[in-house]
């Protein structure tokens, strides 16, 4: 993945710090002699890089020199808090981009160089604010490539979005400012203006770009820019920013093994924002870029504000399931059809890697290259839920298993073996998926009915005042005491007890992790997280407001938690 060795390498860097046992200026040159050189292998511009180092120099210089002495901790985070806040500076360049309006045309230009993808991100694009309710269409203007407005066609039917184009007509001049005539008329909300890709130095090429622009009258305009372009995205991005005023970037090919550098020089350059990254080829890979979340997830912090709208959106897709689903969950019923669209839903929700990266503090080297295997994991269970009859799906699962006198269960019935042959898997995994499914089970009973923890947690969300107000969504201090003041008696025992005992969460997490080899132990888990114990990934406090966990279970009243 693009950026990864970056954020490797920043992290390299900073756990170096930590592990200093004085912090003076020495360790500060050594820390930012290790950040600026895997900036500059990241092919970010030796100027900014230049720049960046000198602003935290300057700014933790007063720290360090001060008469105060302050603590060797208060000065390592204060240099991990003025390093996170100048790379947030280099992808921020501090202006809003045009938002699109319901009820009005929103008329949006893509310009860019040869093979950048501008065609593929325009429908990824329509696709974007159709899913949000916009009514979407595409303009193909590009006259100079041969099949581009068969390609436009194919990935626009494909999408069920409206298109124009034409096969007679050469001019793109005409071709846009017909498109856009006819889907105003028509009331469409985004309409996309794809044109031909264009290099500098071609000046023709260009001055058309501007005829276009002058037609059309685009209230946006983006420029599609390849993560892989390097050093010359600066350049490139001047040349296209003096002729068509874009507006806003959107980063291409975010999934390959470009170092994506460039991409920052071009920000830098234009002052002008990323919008989108394309992260893949499918319709559906184009991801809403924020700066801060962008840096936190680069290291290793998490991005929880992402992961919320990220099941948001496929909530929004089908919001009758989701208040069925959530209705059930109140009352604490799943069954195993419940389950299996829980599974489904997770699946939807892209590649596990891409999930893992929203989650603060959990190790990314835990989920390397587990997305095929984890993804073959789940589709195995959902196999295995196919070859199950109605009545066993809509059931708690005791169909499955034989009970004695007592009603305890002593073994399996003949319809876990019927199972396993009709899905083509053992009886050892489908015993495996029953387990899983009434630990779930277990924990939905809990979380529901008038006591359960969902109506609890509710209540104290509701006394906190909402979403967190910290970094990327994650509760304050202050939200936090509020919340721990609204939890029912006895809940905080509970939650002691099983944080020590490991309660089900260490069976959850090995059920989670089962694929990943033998080598998968709590202890270890438990071990890496406490060296990111200094607020996530060696962090404390970063953005105004991310608690580390330790000291959230404090204020909680948990004392230690697990460590006890």
């Amino acid at each position: 993945m693009v950026l990864a060795d970056l954020g490797r390498r920043l992290n390299a860097a900073f756990l170096s710090l930590n592990r200093a046992p004085v912090v003076d200026e020495k360790v500060l040159d050594t820390t930012l002699k290790e950040i600026t050189a895997a900036l500059l292998e990241a092919d970010v511009n030796v100027k900014l890089v230049a720049s960046l180092r000198q602003n935290v120099k300057v700014k933790v210089k007063a720290a360090l020199d001060g008469s105060d002495k302050s603590k060797d901790s208060n000065k390592k985070t204060l240099i991990q808090k003025v390093v996170f806040d100048e790379l947030v500076h280099l992808v921020d360049p501090g202006i809003e981009p045009y938002k699109p309006k319901k009820g009005q045309p929103n008329v949006i230009m893509a310009v860019g160089l040869q093979g950048n993808g501008k065609t593929t991100t325009c429908t990824k694009l329509a696709v974007y604010y159709q899913k949000r309710g916009f009514k979407s269409c595409i303009v193909c203007a590009d006259t100079f490539r041969a099949g581009a407005f068969d390609q436009t066609r194919q990935s626009a039917t494909k999408a069920k979005v409206a298109y124009f184009g034409s096969y007679t007509e050469t001019d793109p001049v005409v071709i846009a400012a017909q498109g856009v005539t006819k889907f105003k008329k028509e009331r469409f909300d985004v309409i996309i203006v794809d044109t031909s890709g264009r290099h500098k130095q071609e000046s023709e090429l260009f001055q058309e770009m501007i005829q276009i622009s002058a037609a059309v009258k685009p209230n946006m305009t983006v420029l599609v820019l390849d993560a892989s372009i390097g050093q010359a995205a600066e350049a490139h991005s001047r040349a296209f920013k003096e002729s068509a005023d874009f507006g806003a970037i959107i980063v291409t090919k975010m999934d390959g093994h470009a170092k994506g550098g460039g991409a920052i020089s071009a920000v830098a350059a234009t002052k002008t924002p990323i919008i989108f990254l394309g992260v893949g080829e499918h319709l559906h890979d184009l991801d809403r870029f924020s700066p801060q979340p962008f840096i936190s997830k680069l290291l290793g912090l998490g991005d929880m504000q992402g992961l919320m709208e990220h099941m948001q959106d496929l909530a929004k897709q089908n919001p009758d399931k989701q208040k069925e689903m959530a209705k059930k969950l109140e009352e604490g019923k799943l069954s195993i059809r419940d389950w299996r669209e829980q599974i489904q839903n997770v699946m939807n929700m892209g590649p596990i890697s891409k999930i893992a990266s929203m989650i603060p503090g959990l190790p990314q080297e835990l989920l390397a290259g587990s997305d095929e295997e984890g993804s073959l994991r789940m589709r195995r269970m959902i196999y295995i839920t196919d070859s199950m009859s109605s009545k066993e799906l809509d059931s708690d699962g005791s169909l499955f298993l034989e009970t004695g006198k007592d009603g305890k269960p002593v073994g399996l019935t003949w319809r876990v073996t019927r199972v396993a042959k009709g899905s083509g898997t053992s009886v050892r995994e489908v015993e495996e998926l029953l387990c899983q499914y009434r630990m779930m089970a277990h924990m939905a009973k809990q979380a529901g009915g008038k006591n359960g923890w969902l109506q609890a947690m509710q209540k104290m969300q509701n006394v906190a005042g909402g979403r967190g107000r910290g970094a990327n969504g994650m509760p304050t201090p202050a939200q936090i005491q509020a919340m721990q003041r609204a939890m029912p008696p006895g809940m905080l025992q509970q939650m002691q007890r099983q944080l020590r005992s490991g309660g089900g969460m260490q069976e959850m997490m090995k059920a989670m992790m089962q694929g990943q080899g033998d080598q998968f132990d709590m202890e270890e888990m438990q071990r890496m997280m406490s060296q990111m114990g200094g607020g996530l990934g060696g962090f404390p406090g970063i953005g105004g407001g991310m608690p580390n966990m330790a000291d959230m279970f404090k204020v909680m009243g948990m004392g230690g938690g697990a460590g006890r």
